[in-house]
């Protein structure tokens, strides 16, 4: 049903961009699992996306939006967020296999690196990742947080990219 239309598709994105904020912060504030770095870089690209998706499904402006060069463009940065953000969610996944003898120390949470270091230091330091990005504090269906969330990252490429090489909607 979605799928029909680019707008249906980057409605799509929106709600499930929203939704997964909403478990993000449920499992933060109700079930008391504190987000890593990663995590938090992870929940920055999935808003990116779905605000991003959100804007072209509501942007009726254009005559002819739908096959438009707009959709594309829009398409195009929903590609970018959730590319980047699937790389994050993956060096989290490949933090979480290593040995426990292997994984880096635990460094200084978010908050205080961004009051403290450069921002190209802190970007450098939060991609390293730490002992706490390493922990895997929730399981669903033998995947983790990070797992679940390069689901959804993957999913939203594949739908931009059908805006993306799209000839009619």
């Amino acid at each position: 049903m979605f799928a029909k239309s680019n707008r249906g598709i980057f409605t799509l994105i929106a709600i499930v961009g929203g939704i997964l904020i909403a478990v993000a912060l449920f499992m933060q504030y109700q079930m008391g699992l504190e987000p890593c770095n990663l995590c938090m870089f992870q929940r920055f690209f999935v808003i990116a996306a779905a605000v991003t998706a959100a804007v072209a499904a509501l942007h009726g402006s254009v005559r002819d939006y739908l096959n438009s060069w707009v959709a594309k463009a829009y398409a195009l940065l929903v590609i970018v967020f959730s590319g980047t953000g699937a790389l994050t969610a993956g060096r989290q996944l490949w933090l979480q296999s290593l040995p426990a003898d292997k994984v880096p120390a635990c460094g200084p949470d978010l908050e205080y690196m961004l009051d403290a270091y450069p921002f190209m230091e802190m970007i450098t330091e939060v991609l390293q990742g730490s002992g706490d990005c390493a922990k895997t504090q929730w399981v669903f269906m033998g995947l983790s947080i990070p797992g679940w969330t390069m689901v959804c990252f993957v999913a939203a490429i594949i739908l931009a990219l059908i805006v993306l090489f799209r000839r009619n909607a």
